[in-house]
């Protein structure tokens, strides 16, 4: 069983950074697939950015987004920079041992998010 827990969240302006935490539990969290989501009020959640054997963005944060890990630590970071109104959502960390990309279904650990706010 792995517990996540998000956290560097907060309300920012245009154009600012943050950068996101993503913590787990249990000593084999370097062998886990991670990916950040999204879900923005009224909106599905969507896939953000995902770190394993290969690591990719979703189109709309490519170049702005990067995502990396420090097993040491068991966390998972996402430095979201250029921060636009529209990037406005709760971002949550999901986690797996089996082959993940883009579908969330194929992760089997959530952690509870932590909100980003953008204002313009």
């Amino acid at each position: 069983q792995v517990q996540l827990v998000e956290s560097g969240g907060g309300l920012v302006q245009a154009g600012g950074s943050l950068r996101l935490s993503c913590a787990a539990s249990g000593r084999t969290f370097s062998i886990y697939t991670v990916a950040w989501f999204r879900q923005a009020p009224g909106k599905e959640r969507e896939f953000v950015a995902r770190i394993g054997g290969r690591t990719y963005y979703t189109d709309s944060v490519e170049g702005r987004f990067t995502i990396s890990r420090d097993n040491v630590k068991s966390t998972v970071y996402l430095e979201v920079n250029s921060l636009k109104p529209e990037d406005t959502a709760a971002y949550s960390c999901a986690a797996t041992r089996g082959v993940a990309g883009r579908d969330q279904k194929s992760y089997d650990y959530w952690g509870q998010g932590t909100q980003v706010t953008v204002s313009s």
